[in-house]
């Protein structure tokens, strides 16, 4: 038998906390979104600002990152590839930019989703907000 990593209550305050700094010093109205490692929603998180359909979009990239075990832009790029059968996946929604998963010694733990601004920044907020677990 194998023992499994979870986040904790503290270990999402920290995400969250790094995330909304980064998309605070920044000026970004976003949604934050963390996940665990089944796409279960932990925290939803919508900053002031942000644009109401960013908390649908942001838990469904997170979601789509930890199902996966990689982040969402891999299927966007998938499909806008070329490979438009993709989109029937089932349980994936979220097949956009801004969803990276949580990895800590190799585990997936869950994933970050952020939107509300482009999806490179999308990016940067959910690491950031990673980051903060290893900090």
């Amino acid at each position: 038998m194998k023992s499994k990593q979870v986040l904790t209550l503290d270990d999402l305050k920290k995400i969250a906390g790094a995330a909304e700094a980064e998309a605070k010093a920044n000026n970004w109205a976003v949604t934050i979104s963390i996940v665990d490692d089944g796409g279960h929603l932990l925290w939803l998180q919508r900053l002031d600002g942000a644009a109401p359909i960013s908390a649908h979009i942001a838990p469904a990239k997170a979601k789509t990152a930890a199902l996966g075990q990689r982040e969402s832009k891999v299927y966007e790029d998938m499909i806008n590839n070329g490979r438009f059968s993709f989109i029937t996946a089932p349980n994936l929604e979220g097949l956009l930019e801004g969803g990276v998963p949580i990895v800590i010694d190799g585990q997936y733990l869950g994933a970050v989703g952020v939107s509300g601004v482009k999806s490179t920044e999308d990016v940067q907020i959910a690491k950031a907000g990673i980051a903060a677990l290893t900090a």
